[in-house]
């Protein structure tokens, strides 16, 4: 590799974790707090830090214990946490412009690491104006170092609350999980400036609230799929009123 090919792509790796730094100090309490759990729900250390290697999904890594914990069946597991991620369809389907390019070795690995805090970066990245001199072909580095800062940062923290969890007690009971709420915040509020985006937030939170105490995690999958449909259906609106005021403005 040259070095004229080199320093832009560690430039853009080093800034891809720089800029998620903010968004892995609100997942640190939320890998700890998972660490913590793991235990009490009878998923072994080494269960834990497998599921967080290979799931590397935060929400449904804890559908998945408080499921395990009431002796919920594996099918069951899989279709829940299943339905909770589909919202990373919806990520993968925003970036699929920018990585279509890329051969399959990058594209699997970065499809793996895609993640709430990683969208919310990288999203921004690619839609930035470029500077004078930038290769826009070299922003996956960008979004690599934004993955690999993220996928280190949980399991580095899920091994803490494994050590932590038998040292100090009731550590899931700390309130620590305010961390990763606010930092969800942080990321959807910024987002919420069209009416699509807007009605989908306000589906999904109005359906959570309404079916908290279903059984099995019922209301969050009720509320993702809320959350979905209005969402598609307000833009799919917003798309066909466009389409009609330019038919007119064109006509006249």
């Amino acid at each position: 590799m040259s070095a004229s090919l080199a320093l832009p792509r560690r430039r853009e790796l080093f800034a891809g974790a720089r800029d998620t730094l903010p968004l892995l100090l609100g997942a640190a309490p939320f890998g700890l707090i998972f660490g913590a759990l793991a235990a009490p729900s009878g998923v072994s250390a080494g269960g834990a830090l497998a599921m967080s290697a290979l799931v590397f999904a935060g929400s449904s890594q804890f559908i998945a214990l408080s499921l395990l914990a009431t002796g919920t069946g594996v099918g069951l597991i899989v279709l829940t946490t299943l339905i909770v991620n589909l919202r990373h369809a919806l990520y993968a389907a925003t970036l699929l412009p920018h990585v279509a390019e890329l051969p399959l070795r990058w594209r699997v690995p970065l499809a793996f690491w895609l993640t709430d805090e990683t969208f919310a970066v990288v999203q921004q990245r690619y839609a930035a104006p470029l500077r004078p001199g930038e290769d826009p072909r070299q922003r996956h580095w960008y979004y690599l170092g934004s993955c690999l800062s993220m996928y280190g940062n949980w399991l580095a923290w899920t091994a803490a609350g494994l050590w932590l969890g038998h040292g100090v007690p009731q550590l899931q009971h700390w309130g620590l999980e305010f961390a990763m709420a606010a930092t969800f915040t942080g990321i959807v509020a910024p987002l919420l400036r069209a009416r699509p985006m807007l009605g989908a937030a306000l589906a999904a939170g109005s359906v959570a609230l309404l079916g908290r105490a279903l059984p099995y995690k019922l209301g969050l999958i009720a509320a993702a799929l809320a959350g979905v449909v209005v969402g598609v259906w307000l833009e799919e609106r917003a798309a066909a009123r466009q389409a009609q005021a330019d038919a007119g403005g064109y006509t006249t």
